[in-house]
């Protein structure tokens, strides 16, 4: 049972990672170099397509990870968890108020106002990609070490 929650610990974490990675080092710079409309219109039908996928990685994997430690697998496991698992508050506190700025009504999309937005989403995310990194780092030592 404990090796089948490793395997969804670790499959769940390091496919979110893989998604912010990408998202942070070719997706989020290929939008912002056709110029800020553009980057904008693009980004909003993106971020709502991730969220399902990300979110729903990063709790899984958070859930799983903290079984994985209440079954006796280690702190690590617990540590890998905590990690994962704390994307979920940071987009909540820190990324969903630029989120809602950047789908605000009437917002005008070439503004620059709008591209300062997008870049500060862009490094607030890459925080996503690191604790996520981070996390899968853990796991995955644990589970060669298991």
């Amino acid at each position: 049972m404990i090796t089948i929650l490793q395997f969804i610990a670790v499959i769940s974490g390091t496919l979110f990672t893989g998604a912010a990675i990408y998202i942070n080092l070719v997706e989020h710079p290929a939008r912002m170099g056709c110029g800020t409309k553009i980057a904008a219109m693009v980004w909003a039908p993106s971020y709502k397509r991730a969220t399902v996928m990300q979110a729903s990685l990063a709790i899984v994997s958070f859930l799983v990870g903290s079984s994985t430690w209440l079954l006796g697998g280690g702190i690590s496991w617990l540590v890998g968890a905590t990690l994962i698992g704390s994307v979920v508050p940071f987009t909540f506190i820190v990324i969903m108020p630029i989120n809602h700025k950047l789908l605000e009504p009437g917002r005008d999309l070439s503004s620059d106002q709008t591209r300062v937005l997008l870049e500060q989403w862009g490094r607030l995310h890459a925080v996503r990609s690191a604790l996520s990194l981070t996390a899968s780092v853990v796991y995955i030592v644990q589970l060669l070490n298991g």
